[in-house]
């Protein structure tokens, strides 16, 4: 008996010792390019110069940061993230439980996985290949050549007299942003509530619909409340998103005409950074940042636990 014990549990420690070699790869990876870059933050508190290097170039302390308050365009990005992310989250919250719900009163399996597919694929396309189909579709256009899908169809409905400049408007630009955000994302988003919808108990519906519910009245006395507690932990855990407001995608589809309201603090680190070589001053604005996704990460991992009973640790 001890033998076969001993056989067993060998051949179990060498199953996971291959499964632990797989995850070799990706934490070197992860090491890499997520936890090694942290040592660049220090050029927060520096003048950096390239040709110095991090041990011989100036300290400075605090200089940056107070820099960086003074500087005329960063509260503005600031203010751009907060407005875009929020908007994103609250649309990739809402619109993901309409389809859910809708998606679970279709009866014909057919359609049903047909429409999941479709509404999944976008998801995965990178903003590279997104924004080029995006400027096409939307585009203002100087002839009726070269004038974008939208704007025609809107133009012959009679909807609008000119082409509407999606892109290049600073009033359009931050809903044009999460309106194409949330449609990438909210048929996978659309998962986990359609998951939750699953684990409903069947005979909820049979005593709502003997005591005269509809559909309707079903939804809202039964479906809901069997999905709020993911969707509270999904609302709370996006807390931590809140200055996430999506580089690829806004970098790939703005311009300087939308700096007022487009500009978010992850393009202004790029060009502080990239483009004009203010490495020090970027470094700075990105440790900002980070310090203060770390704190709403934390509050929404705490929320998640008080409210919805999630537990990461």
């Amino acid at each position: 008996m001890g033998k076969t014990h001993k056989t067993a549990s060998k051949a179990y420690k060498s199953r996971q010792r291959s499964f632990h070699i797989m995850l070799l790869a990706p934490c070197v990876v992860l090491f890499i390019f997520n936890y090694l870059p942290i040592f660049g933050l220090v050029m927060a508190f520096q003048n950096f110069q390239p040709g110095l290097g991090f041990l011989k170039s100036e300290w400075v302390g605090l200089k940056n940061f107070e820099t960086l308050m003074k500087l005329p365009n960063f509260l503005p990005a600031l203010r751009n993230t907060l407005v875009i992310a929020v908007g994103k989250i609250i649309g990739n919250l809402i619109i993901p439980i309409i389809f859910a719900l809708m998606l679970n009163e279709v009866r014909n399996k057919w359609f049903k996985k047909t429409a999941q597919t479709i509404t999944y694929l976008p998801y995965f396309l990178s903003w590279i290949v997104l924004s080029g189909i995006f400027i096409n579709f939307l585009s203002q256009g100087s002839t009726q050549s070269d004038t974008g899908f939208l704007n025609t169809v809107l133009m012959n409905l009679g909807l609008t007299r000119t082409p509407i400049d999606f892109l290049g408007d600073k009033n359009l630009f931050p809903w044009t942003m999460i309106f194409t955000d949330v449609w990438k994302n909210f048929g996978y988003n659309a998962i986990v509530y359609l998951a939750a919808l699953t684990g409903i108990d069947p005979s909820l519906y049979e005593a709502a619909a003997i005591d005269g519910a509809g559909r309707w009245k079903q939804t809202i006395h039964v479906t809901l409340p069997g999905i709020a507690p993911i969707i509270v932990l999904m609302t709370v855990l996006s807390i931590g998103n809140i200055l996430n407001a999506g580089f690829d995608q806004i970098f790939n589809m703005y311009s300087a005409s939308v700096y007022a309201t487009g500009d978010i603090i992850d393009t202004l680190v790029y060009r502080l950074g990239m483009v004009n070589q203010q490495y020090s001053l970027s470094a700075a604005v990105g440790f900002f940042k980070s310090l203060v996704s770390g704190i709403l990460i934390i509050v929404s991992y705490k929320l998640a636990e008080k409210f919805a009973g999630y537990q990461v640790f």
